[in-house]
């Protein structure tokens, strides 16, 4: 073997042990100071620098960034969390074929602070990125319909990734009833469950699958405090007064006993006939059956 061979196997065998031990320590790291922030380490922004650098092992450096940005967004969630779409695009710059990575970037990057980046139109620019070169990921289409739908309320672009995934070989069969039901926009909350749900069942993330399940909860407190607030509606055109209580609203509605949200606790109705939780900081996604004043994302009080 030549001089020239010998000294290319063991750069490379360097450069390997070296991204390797790069992974373990910064995870060490965070284990350790999991509130640190990503200023603390060298952060390079282009990934066209960083695919030089690499000499030809950008998936080793894909999942050096791609730990980076899982550890970073759940050290900071609920906070600035600016770093996290370049973090992503990167990662996927130099993988274009993680697929997590583009599923995390859609369901984390897209929705509203404190639990995303406030960024749909960013997650839609990495997802499309995605499908560029993943086009026969089924996955991505569902991402991409899915903000789509849920952040940027747009149906007709939502109703297209549907449909555009559908065509995928081996596409899941509910892109196509997706498609359809975004093209009628009917049903919100049958909708938002029906997506929610799959986003669930189909993902391979578990942050993923814990987010689906914290919105199908809170969900629930939503529909279920829409339908008592309507049959208070419906108590006050037949009798021409507010329940007494919601034991009798219950009563009146036929239902066995007083309704409880999905944590086991009983609603209760104020003096105007609102409907309430009993715990308002055990759902922090729900948008209905809280205090007035209640920031429900932001658990607290708002000031006046």
């Amino acid at each position: 073997m030549k001089a020239r061979q010998r000294t290319t196997i063991l750069a490379s065998v360097c450069l390997i042990v070296c991204f390797a031990a790069s992974v373990f320590m910064l995870r060490s790291v965070d284990r350790l100071r999991p509130q640190a922030s990503l200023d603390d380490v060298l952060y390079i922004s282009s990934p066209k620098i960083l695919k030089r650098a690499s000499l030809g092992y950008e998936g080793l450096l894909a999942d050096v960034y791609w730990t980076r940005a899982v550890q970073y967004f759940g050290s900071r969630r609920g906070s600035n969390v600016e770093l996290l779409a370049p973090l992503l695009e990167i990662t996927t710059s130099l993988d274009p074929h993680l697929i997590p990575a583009y599923e995390y970037g859609g369901f984390f990057l897209a929705p509203p602070p404190p639990n995303g980046a406030g960024q749909p139109k960013r997650a839609i620019q990495l997802i499309e990125y995605g499908i560029r070169n993943n086009p026969n990921e089924w996955r991505l289409y569902y991402n991409l319909g899915f903000v789509y739908y849920m952040d940027l309320k747009d149906y007709a672009h939502a109703s297209d990734a549907f449909e555009r995934g559908s065509q995928v070989p081996n596409s899941h069969p509910f892109l196509k009833v997706l498609a359809a039901q975004m093209a009628q926009h009917g049903g919100e909350y049958q909708t938002a469950r029906m997506l929610w749900t799959a986003t669930y069942k189909t993902s391979r993330d578990k942050l993923v699958q814990q987010n689906a399940a914290e919105h199908l909860r809170d969900l629930k407190v939503d529909e279920d405090v829409s339908n008592l607030e309507g049959a208070v509606t419906r108590f006050g055109e037949r009798t021409g007064r507010l329940p007494s209580s919601i034991r009798e609203l219950a009563r009146a509605e036929g239902l066995p006993g007083v309704p409880v949200d999905p944590k086991g606790e009983p609603y209760k109705m104020d003096e105007n006939g609102r409907i309430l939780v009993q715990h308002p900081d055990d759902f922090p996604l729900a948008t209905k059956g809280l205090p007035a004043g209640f920031n429900a994302v932001g658990k607290h009080f708002a000031s006046n």
